[in-house]
């Protein structure tokens, strides 16, 4: 029988405790400690012995001894293991002291990744705007990754990359920037990151002081909200509407307070879909000139955009240099391919890479070699160019799903693009009992609770739709509808 680990047992020769003795006492105590679990195989009799340089009879009365007391058990032909410790002679498992660190962060943020992952399978989870992994290009990637590989190993360096990311990504990334999204940065503007979430946590380490006043809309990205608390921010929440977030009462708090940035997802906000319009937008940047604070734009699934032309960036419309610009090629890649990248002034990103410096020394070279190539062959842009229209297509066929579905349950306004739905819930249904039928129903949705900062319920789904094909969502449109009519039924 395969014993990968070995029993590892200090004999003290000079000791008045008999050999046996202390061979049944390390057992006993390994299993106490939880290092020996029930049904583990102990080795051999003649093998421990030749590793412990004793008489073989000393290891068999070591064992006889614990299986008489119900610490082991032995089976014919089989081996020894370690038994039930309910039946062992005077069990009593070793308790491990809690240590009581007096953590500086106290915002704890959940996994809400099942363990159970065969039951998951089974589920229809429509996130909040994840892209279909099952669409990238392997051939294509793995080649530029190949190529990657190649070139470091043939190079041999030795020394670290530039903290803010590879040179030759810096570059194209600048490139597609300046050219697709109206930007007029350079190359010393521009830092990767692991995706947005690595972006905002070094705009609130580099940029936030104890009790700095961000400001963020009521219903925004929870991510966001918690990676700025815990760099010690002071979060004010401000009303949005269907232009996104209200510049008038905006203006009316930065007459009272202080703020340090102002956090908003223009293109498509998080969670509401909403763009802002242009003059708004020119606005936003005023009001940060008049009253000296910064903008994070969050400027996700910029790629995505299917009915008119796409409104250029704030970055792009930043002369005073007062906006961090943060994007990601997750969704255009697939969302566990984590790239991202912060567009700032120098300053702010020479402050970053300082802080890259401490947690991502290196970052990853193959990758970011590798996304390089394909920015610059134009794999990337050919990519996204036939996704955009696969996600268009399965944009369009949810819609007129939902609509003909859940016509009675929900309502929605159609936005320009992004990868996700906003649906507004009948107020008669209890959204908490709406979310376990559909648990009972095998789907899953992200309630619009989820992105208030108060915490108070809201009547609205954030419906991800990309990541499925047509028969998938037919599916989980199908389920959805069940969960609200399980409640419709009650109230009737």
């Amino acid at each position: 029988m395969l014993r990968p680990w070995k029993l590892e047992v200090m004999i003290e020769r000079d000791s008045d405790i008999a050999i046996h003795s202390q061979i049944a006492n390390k057992i006993i105590d390994e299993i106490q400690q939880g290092r020996f679990e029930v049904g583990m195989a102990l080795p051999g009799t003649r093998e421990l012995a030749i590793k412990l340089g004793v008489n073989r009879k000393t290891v068999v009365q070591s064992y006889e001894e614990l299986i008489a007391q119900g610490w082991l058990t032995t089976e014919s032909k089989r081996g020894t293991f370690v038994a039930s410790r309910i039946f062992a002679v005077g069990y009593n498992p070793k308790p491990i002291k809690k240590l009581d660190f007096a953590f500086k962060n106290k915002t704890v943020i959940e996994s809400k990744v099942s363990a159970n992952k065969k039951a998951e399978r089974d589920f229809i989870h429509f996130s909040d705007g994840s892209s279909d992994s099952r669409l990238v290009p392997l051939d294509v990637l793995s080649r530029a990754m190949r190529h990657a590989l190649i070139s470091i190993i043939r190079s041999n360096k030795q020394a670290y990359n530039e903290p803010k990311g590879s040179m030759i990504l810096r570059q194209a990334i600048l490139h597609m920037l300046n050219m697709n999204r109206g930007l007029h940065a350079d190359v010393e503007n521009v830092c990767i990151v692991r995706g947005r979430q690595m972006g905002f946590f070094l705009a609130g380490r580099a940029l936030i002081r104890q009790n700095d006043v961000i400001v963020m809309e009521k219903l925004c990205d929870q991510l966001a909200t918690d990676t700025f608390k815990s760099c010690g921010a002071q979060i004010i929440t401000i009303e949005q509407d269907k232009e996104g977030i209200d510049l008038d009462s905006l203006e009316a708090l930065c007459k009272n307070t202080k703020i340090r940035a102002v956090y908003v997802s223009p293109h498509y906000q998080i969670p509401t879909t909403v763009s802002m319009p242009i003059a708004n937008r020119k606005r936003l940047i005023n009001l940060a000139e008049a009253y000296d604070f910064l903008i994070i734009e969050d400027d996700h699934d910029f790629e995505f955009h299917f009915s008119k032309r796409a409104i250029m960036p704030l970055a792009s419309l930043d002369k005073p240099n007062r906006v961090i610009y943060v994007g990601s090629l997750s969704n255009v890649l697939a969302p566990s391919f984590r790239l991202g990248f912060v567009v700032a002034s120098r300053e702010i990103i020479k402050h970053f890479g300082n802080e890259i410096m401490m947690i991502d020394r290196q970052g990853n070279t193959i990758t970011e070699l590798a996304i390089a190539e394909l920015l610059h062959t134009g794999e990337i842009n050919r990519h996204t160019l036939k996704i955009s229209k696969i996600y268009e297509e399965r944009r369009a066929f949810i819609a007129k799903l939902i609509r003909s579905e859940l016509n009675d349950y929900v309502d929605f306004s159609m936005p320009d693009g992004g990868l996700a739905l906003w649906l507004i819930v009948n107020k008669k249904i209890n959204m908490q009992t709406l979310q376990n039928d559909a648990e009972l129903e095998k789907v899953r949705f992200i309630a619009g609770a989820e992105y208030s900062l108060a915490g108070e319920s809201v009547s609205a789904i954030r419906l991800g739709f990309a990541k499925f094909n047509n028969e998938e969502t037919i599916l989980g449109i199908k389920r959805l509808k069940k969960a609200f009519e399980r409640q419709t039924n009650q109230l009737l």
